[in-house]
């Protein structure tokens, strides 16, 4: 994962404005004032990567692609969603369409059912999934995929207020956890947080009603999509993210990729090629910025 600095470059220049008037005013006649040295305020965000400099991709052969058809799923906010006009949008829909700018081919994004990608695009009626798949095991026995360009750790929510200074199996004995029933953070649960009470809700907005509701102590989930609804308005402002990171492969994947089918080694060094790009750029960070601006590492 790579650190980046965010600077806030309007602040900065107020108070460079503001001390360079002083130093005009205060300055001996006919003497022109040194130029003040400010260091402007800076936030620090973590922002996904798993690019070395040090290991840039070969470019391939591009000329051998002439179109890319990119499959995504509908209702994944917010990397995929039906815009206002009912047109693919999201994180991963901008993502496709930097990496086609990066290819300089023609690019096609239709959307799907989650539980449909693979079949579509092993049926070929795609040539790439972007949809936040995770790679794991079973998934790799069906398609292949490109680099990661980012991973979906687990974190544990609370309401505000709610005094748990520390989050450990052993400090979470006895505590109503929600979450949603037979997925990987259920299963991280029942095996790591065996003295914790588990309340299993069928999906993410019945565990979170819970959890505002005050039937529960902690929500424990995805902590992407989490972060998204902490910081938007169904979340009322009731809730902050406690502890820290669970990013366990066995769990939770090696990351998110771009699905191509197997053996498809031209379309996956494409876009090894062309995530490198972007992230060498900047581009992949001002991307990921602009739709986390409060990270969920």
């Amino acid at each position: 994962m790579n650190w980046i600095t965010a600077r806030n470059a309007l602040s900065a220049a107020a108070v460079l404005a503001a001390v360079a008037t002083a130093s005009a005013q205060n300055a001996p006649q006919g003497v022109s004032p040194a130029p003040p040295t400010v260091t402007p305020p800076a936030i620090t965000l973590a922002v996904p990567g798993f690019w070395d400099p040090r290991r840039r991709p070969e470019r391939p052969d591009l000329s051998r692609i002439t179109v890319i058809r990119f499959l995504t799923e509908t209702d994944y906010p917010p990397f995929n969603y039906a815009g206002p006009d009912g047109m693919p949008a999201g994180f991963n829909i901008d993502l496709a369409r930097l990496i086609c700018e990066e290819i300089k081919v023609q690019c096609t994004i239709q959307m799907r059912r989650f539980d449909t990608l693979v079949a579509g695009l092993n049926s070929n009626a795609g040539d790439a999934v972007i949809a936040s798949m995770a790679e794991t095991p079973d998934m790799r026995k069906q398609v292949d995929f490109s680099d990661p360009y980012y991973r979906t750790p687990a974190r544990f929510v609370s309401r505000k207020g709610v005094e748990i200074d520390e989050v450990r199996p052993e400090t979470l004995e006895g505590k109503r956890i929600a979450v949603v029933a037979g997925t990987a953070h259920e299963a991280y649960l029942k095996t790591l947080f065996t003295e914790a009470e588990l309340h299993p809700y069928p999906n993410e907005d019945a565990a979170r009603a819970a959890l505002k509701k005050g039937e529960v102590e902690l929500l424990f989930g995805d902590g992407i999509s989490l972060a998204f609804w902490l910081n938007g308005t169904d979340s009322a402002g009731c809730c902050e993210f406690r502890g820290g990171i669970y990013m366990e492969s066995r769990f939770f994947g090696e990351g998110v990729g771009i699905a191509v089918r197997r053996g498809n080694d031209l379309m996956r060094q494409a876009f090894n090629w062309a995530l490198f790009r972007l992230w060498e750029k900047g581009r992949f960070t001002d991307l990921w910025l602009r739709y986390f601006p409060i990270s969920p590492y």
